[in-house]
């Protein structure tokens, strides 16, 4: 009971292994770190779709730039165009219906041709078709060129026609698709006169793909957009970006979502889309529509974006910690004061398991501490009260088990020595008569021992002598005692009548069974703090299963004696439940029964 109550105490004192001190400002800083956290999440979305949305915006307006400066170069060589077919020469050349008709004219014009080209690059070369089924063409690279063509059979005359006029684009792959700088815009319309505006003949001006490129590439100077230009059938025209390694992404892109983008430029005229190009995410603006029906294309890589937003992860770490820092040794600060008494409270709690039943008087900040004190007061007196209550209840029935358990032994051994002693007077023999009655004499006089129920180990040997010089009268010739007594042992403590019961045993359960003579040895020493006594019998042995069965018959009471169990029991109660008595036995060998009793017991029961 006493160390139940000590267990219940040092539970009550240690309490969880957390300190509060410590537990409150890290759940404090727990929550603000998932709040921020939380917070850190919703704003980064929220600032990478407004990244989006601006790089989306700016993308967009980067492409309608691009496509209002084709629109111009487109324009300036409309304007160019009609310069060309309002040149007289000219004129009169596509009057005659041959250009071959007179070769000084023909000279003129192949002149004001090349001329022009010098001065506007972006004009590759110049074709002219007359009625009569010949062309001229003048290119800045090569000389001019005479050719024998029905212009009726191009694919693109009857819509020249029907056009009245009006210029129309045609895109010409003459380098194959894929191929840098082999993309050629045709400029065609049909030439009139400007007399009675009769159909002379067609313009054909060429435009190669660099010279589109250079249209638009100084505002991609300072981004990583990579743009393509498709026709009206959705052909590319021109796929450009500002390094080398990003053709590849863009080339991609047009080969296996073109699909895609051809739904969406049906759907709308503008707008965005996010592709997955292997393990690479882009966004693709796009642009359509206008006066040719072209489509403008960007590529962007949503790495930029989140480049972009790395600085703002920075900030958002560096505002987290430098915050979660503030607040837990803000919070640790305030805590102290709640802690504080808190912490006084339990260092009186962790004196309690060691009988150190003291009321605390600390300093009381709130109503709550203030009744947790009282209350912790309170159940300290009452726990005291009924501790010394309980110990005083415990003496008393442990005394007076141990009273009852001794109390058998008397009649016991009693009755036995007196049957010898009848024995041996019927017989005559005076002399052992007188022996026998000398030695129970001795022996109850110190088992008596004026009323004590500790003795010292000497005496508890003396008993033992005496009882064994008895039973040698009653068993003669039967077994041998030998004693090994340590000096230094012999003042110790001990309770009493628990070595004749041993001995006992080792006599009747070992030595007389054997039928022939037998050892009885008893020795006492000292190790470690305590007292090791040993009994042990060169008899017949026991095993476990028997040693159990006589443990478990005496204490049912099928033996009447006071064996084994009885001083099992003494020892238990007078040692506080230790098991301090161990047997060890072998059948054919003997048995040896070891006390290891501790020195310094705190005995209640002694008087």
């Amino acid at each position: 009971m006493r160390a139940q109550l000590r267990d219940t105490l040092r539970t009550i004192g240690y309490g969880k292994p957390k300190k509060l001190a410590f537990k409150i400002p890290s759940a404090y800083f727990l929550v603000i770190l998932l709040t921020v956290g939380f917070s850190y999440l919703v704003l980064s979305q929220i600032a990478a779709n407004s990244a989006q949305k601006k790089i989306n915006e700016a993308s967009l307006q980067t492409i309608t730039s691009i496509r209002t400066n084709i629109d111009l170069m487109i324009e300036n060589v409309n304007n160019y165009s009609k310069m060309i077919f309002s040149d007289r020469n000219l004129q009169n050349l596509l009057r005659q219906g041959d250009v071959y008709a007179n070769l000084q004219t023909q000279s003129k014009v192949s002149a004001y041709l090349y001329n022009l080209m010098q001065a506007v690059p972006i004009i590759d070369s110049v074709h002219i078709y007359d009625n009569g089924g010949h062309r001229f063409s003048v290119a800045t690279q090569e000389l001019p060129t005479y050719m024998e063509v029905n212009i009726k059979d191009a694919p693109w005359y009857e819509q020249v026609l029907s056009n009245n006029g009006k210029y129309m684009l045609r895109l010409d792959r003459r380098g194959g698709e894929g191929t840098s700088g082999g993309n050629i815009v045709s400029f065609i319309r049909l030439i009139r006169d400007l007399d009675n505006t009769a159909p002379l003949g067609v313009l054909v001006i060429e435009i190669k793909d660099d010279a589109l490129v250079q249209a638009y590439s100084n505002l991609l100077s300072e981004t990583s957009l990579q743009i393509a230009i498709l026709d009206e059938n959705n052909q590319t025209i021109v796929a450009d970006s500002t390094d080398e390694p990003g053709r590849s992404a863009i080339f991609e892109l047009l080969n296996t979502n073109l699909a895609l983008l051809e739904d969406r430029f049906q759907q709308s005229d503008s707008g965005n889309l996010i592709v997955h190009l292997g393990s690479l995410k882009y966004t693709v603006t796009y642009l359509s529509g206008g006066a040719y029906n072209w489509k403008f294309v960007s590529l962007s890589p949503h790495k930029n974006m989140e480049f972009r937003n790395q600085s703002l992860v920075l900030l958002a770490f560096g505002l987290l910690l430098i915050n979660g820092t503030i607040f837990f040794v803000s919070s640790f600060i305030i805590s102290r004061s709640i802690i504080k008494p808190i912490q006084k409270l339990l260092r009186a709690m962790n004196r309690a398991p060691s009988g150190n039943f003291m009321k605390v008087s600390a300093e009381r900040n709130s109503f709550e501490m203030e009744q947790l004190y009282d209350g912790y007061n309170q159940m300290i007196e009452q726990i005291d009260q009924l501790l010394k209550r309980v110990i005083e209840e415990q003496k008393t029935i442990r005394r007076a088990e141990l009273n009852a358990l001794q109390s058998q032994i008397k009649p016991h051994f009693l009755y036995n020595t007196l049957d010898s002693i009848t024995s041996l007077a019927l017989s005559g023999d005076n002399e052992q008569v007188c022996e026998l009655i000398e030695a129970l004499g001795t022996y109850y006089r110190l088992s008596v021992s004026k009323g004590q129920d500790v003795i010292t180990v000497s005496e508890e040997i003396e008993m033992v002598r005496n009882y064994l010089k008895i039973q040698s009268v009653r068993y003669d010739n039967v077994f041998e005692a030998q004693f090994e007594v340590d000096r230094e042992c012999a003042m110790i403590p001990i309770p009493k009548l628990v070595l004749q019961p041993l001995v006992e045993n080792s006599l009747y359960h070992g030595i007389r069974p054997k039928g022939a003579k037998g050892i009885i040895r008893i020795s006492a020493k000292s190790a470690d703090s305590a007292v090791v006594i040993t009994i042990s019998d060169d008899g017949v042995g026991m095993s476990k299963e028997e040693i159990e069965e006589i443990l478990l018959t005496e204490r049912q009471g099928q033996i009447k004696s006071f064996g084994l169990w009885g001083t099992k029991e003494r020892l238990r109660i007078f040692y506080d439940d230790r098991d301090v008595l161990h047997i060890d036995s072998e059948p054919g060998v003997g048995t040896t029964m070891t006390l290891t009793l501790p020195i310094g017991v705190d005995s209640p029961w002694k008087n």
